[in-house]
């Protein structure tokens, strides 16, 4: 046979594949190597058989020939046949040994000649070296060896920036601190006009840095960019409407407790796209936080119909059930979720907090103490630790573990909360008030409902070392946030007691009682102002 008919008949392959005729493409290719024995013939039909799903044999294939120990791209997808059958002890092997350090810097320990096959020069690749230090992180995780399989993403990354899936695992499964992340993030090499992936990425991190901070990452993204095509035709180039841009903001506007925000966003996202599985998990947090039961019921329905085998589905129903405090229902849901995902943090922690919801402190902690073994980059599980331990009154416990959240996301400002709240119990007042104003110092946007608490915490701080006027400043600050809050109105009340201010104590003793008339404290504490304020009065008439 000619060779023009041959590469007719390779075009045949190459358009079987796109149209995903993969038995006609083995059928071509095998028959393309028959005539020629060429090495780039027999890459042809491997990926062929590998895109047929025929793992097995596509790996006899490439093993067969002799060119699979010096050529990275045979050996990469012989190791790829390898991760499809599981077999990741053999898949480690066939990607060969390689040493990786902490900072994501590899060597190979034997050299291999890199062979290019039919590869448009037009294309930009992916460095086939990122590709197997992303593919032995994996091999490395399923081994179970996070710490193998953090080094080898983390080298995956830095070999090549453009391989994002590397990023994806290290971010997705918490596998890095904050500062781990900016750090990675900043020693990334991108490509002149890559200047919008590296803005991407630093979108997609942990984002706990100031409000104003966060903006411009996305305000950078948004803006347009208008560029002439050939046609002198303006093509205006945005990522305003990306979905997995808004998908990062709904998630940042959720870690600022902007939870109706963050719904409205989410829900117009999944108009957008139903599928987008990132907005899908924000969307269920939102609600969730917002009570929504309804909503979770449903996405909960659609979810179990069309992806009954991921972790997503079924941590959605645990919510469901959460939501509607039928604790128990829930945690076996989280269960089923985290046993068809393992390194799915989020129903490790569901699993945790729907036993701490029961006060079932031991069940709670395993589930917390599994998350925090699973995902040394989150810091939720160890916060979640220390919260039980405060619960059960074992403050110095809680403590260590509040300052070991701290010391993996030192920007979060709920840990400084926590460690305020533990320095209260602990009547350290002016470590208290320290702890809760660096909450304050790290608020990421504007202060809203959700940290009312934390002022009100701060104001019962500054009245226990008798900084009255402060106090009363800062419960003012509360009232302004949320109007319905008995401890807010008890605390004023009662500082204004302190300082003889009789007529504003009873006012705000009354506003407590309004919210909750059988209130002990406020009863008691009103019928002692009363009558203070009525001796003071005889004791003024006398006096005149």
């Amino acid at each position: 046979m000619r060779e023009e008919e041959i590469e007719k008949l390779r075009g045949v392959v190459r358009d079987c594949v796109s149209k995903h005729l993969y038995s006609s493409a083995i059928f071509f290719a095998d028959k393309v190597v028959a005539f020629t024995s060429d090495p780039a013939d027999i890459y042809m039909q491997a990926q062929a058989l590998f895109l047929g799903r025929h793992y097995r044999r596509a790996f006899h294939l490439l093993n067969a020939s002799q060119i699979v120990l010096r050529d990275l791209r045979f050996r990469y997808l012989a190791a790829k046949c390898l991760e499809e059958l599981k077999e990741w002890d053999q898949c480690l092997l066939m990607l060969g040994e390689a040493k990786v350090d902490e900072h994501g810097n590899f060597s190979d320990t034997k050299d291999s000649n890199v062979m290019y096959l039919d590869k448009d020069s037009e294309d930009r690749e992916i460095n086939i070296s990122s590709a197997i230090c992303f593919l032995r992180g994996k091999a490395y995780e399923a081994l179970e060896n996070r710490s193998q399989a953090r080094q080898w993403y983390k080298a995956a990354i830095r070999a090549d920036p453009l391989c994002y899936e590397a990023l994806e695992c290290l971010t997705e499964n918490h596998m890095l601190t904050c500062e781990e992340e900016k750090s990675l993030l900043s020693s990334l090499q991108f490509a002149q006009e890559d200047g919008w992936l590296s803005s991407f990425y630093s979108c997609l991190i942990k984002k706990y840095d100031k409000a104003s901070v966060v903006e411009e990452k996305f305000n950078e993204l948004e803006q347009e960019d208008i560029s002439i095509k050939p046609s002198n035709q303006n093509l205006i180039c945005t990522l305003k409407n990306n979905t997995d841009l808004l998908a990062c903001k709904a998630e940042y506007y959720h870690q600022c407790g902007e939870y109706q925000k963050c719904f409205e966003l989410t829900s117009v996202l999944l108009e957008k796209d139903p599928f987008h599985l990132k907005s899908t998990m924000v969307h269920i947090a939102a609600a969730m936080e917002l009570g929504h039961s309804n909503e979770l019921y449903l996405m909960a329905c659609n979810l179990v119909k069309d992806y009954p085998q991921k972790a997503i589905s079924w941590f959605s129903v645990g919510c469901y059930y959460y939501c509607i405090k039928k604790y128990d229902q829930s945690r076996r849901y989280f269960s089923k979720a985290t046993s068809l995902d393992g390194t799915f943090a989020p129903g490790w922690i569901g699993y945790g907090n729907a036993y701490a919801a029961k006060e079932e402190g031991d069940q709670a902690m395993s589930g917390y103490r599994t998350a925090a073994r699973l995902f040394p980059g989150c810091h939720l599980p160890t916060l979640y630790i220390g919260m039980e331990y405060m619960r059960t009154h074992s403050f110095k416990l809680a403590d260590q573990f509040f300052m070991q959240a701290k010391a993996i996301c030192p920007s979060d400002p709920l840990v400084y909360n926590e460690l305020g709240v533990v320095a209260y119990h602990m009547k350290q007042y002016k470590k208290a008030v320290w702890w809760f104003e660096k909450t304050l110092a790290h608020m990421p946007s504007p202060l809203n409902e959700m940290w009312e608490s934390t002022v009100v915490n701060l104001a019962h701080s500054l009245r226990k070392l008798k900084r009255y006027s402060e106090a009363i400043t800062y419960y003012e600050k509360a009232l302004a946030l949320s109007t319905r809050s008995l401890s807010t109105y008890a605390g004023l009340a009662y500082t204004y007691h302190l300082q003889d201010n009789y007529t504003a104590a009873i006012t705000c003793y009354h506003k407590a009682l309004w919210i909750n008339p059988d209130d002990q404290f406020c009863t008691e504490m009103l019928t002692l102002a009363l009558v203070d304020e009525s001796r003071q009065g005889v004791e003024s008439e006398t006096y005149i």
